[in-house]
């Protein structure tokens, strides 16, 4: 009896071993598959994100994002399959990306109104918290270059569209498109880094 139990166990042994060989070995090839499709096909990715408007910063860490988590996910993987699951990671990044710039937008649109404090029936601890990032955002907008504050101010002061600004500045709509763009990006990181302290 004790001599089956011990074959019993040391084929339970062997079979577990092989298992996990197995998963290595799978894991091992999905790494190469991702990695080969990354060199050949970075650019075209890079590109695609790119269409959807977003900027070339933006772009490179959706698609670094995007491998990222292929290699971090469990699915199996082969090069049949590889595309489809590059497009729908990178499609769900780019929508997630829009989430968050657009709620960053209401939030700056809110601060912006000018009796923001008139309109809500807020209490006095939440018009202090609101008073002190009022005053983080301006401390924000004070880092920006001059160019890109009178832009920004016009946009969420003003409530400009970005061919209003252009036009009221005298300049191209496409600086002053890439001019916001940058200062909101300036103003989010400063945002994020003093709420965070």
């Amino acid at each position: 009896m004790a001599f089956f139990f011990f074959i019993t166990f040391a084929i339970s042994i062997n079979e577990k071993h092989d298992k996990k060989i197995a998963i290595m070995e799978q894991t091992n090839s999905n790494y190469s598959i991702i990695a080969d499709y990354y060199s050949e096909h970075y650019n075209e990715l890079k590109l695609y994100v790119m269409s959807r408007s977003l900027p070339a910063d933006e772009a490179e860490d959706i698609v670094q994002n995007t491998f990222v988590r292929l290699l971090r996910g469990d699915k199996m993987i082969t090069p049949v399959t590889l595309p489809c699951f590059v497009y729908t990671i990178a499609k769900n990044l780019i929508i997630d990306y829009y989430r968050r710039k657009h709620k960053i937008e209401e939030y700056e649109h809110f601060l912006g109104a000018s009796d923001w404090m008139g309109r809500y029936d807020i209490d006095g601890e939440s018009v202090f918290s609101a008073r002190q990032i009022n005053e983080i955002l301006e401390r924000g907008i004070a880092r920006l270059t001059e160019k890109r504050s009178k832009v920004y101010r016009l946009n969420l002061f003003e409530g400009m569209q970005v061919s209003e600004i252009a036009q009221n500045l005298n300049i191209g709509y496409k600086a002053a498109e890439n001019r916001l763009t940058l200062a909101r990006k300036e103003i989010r990181d400063y945002m994020k880094k003093e709420l965070a302290s």
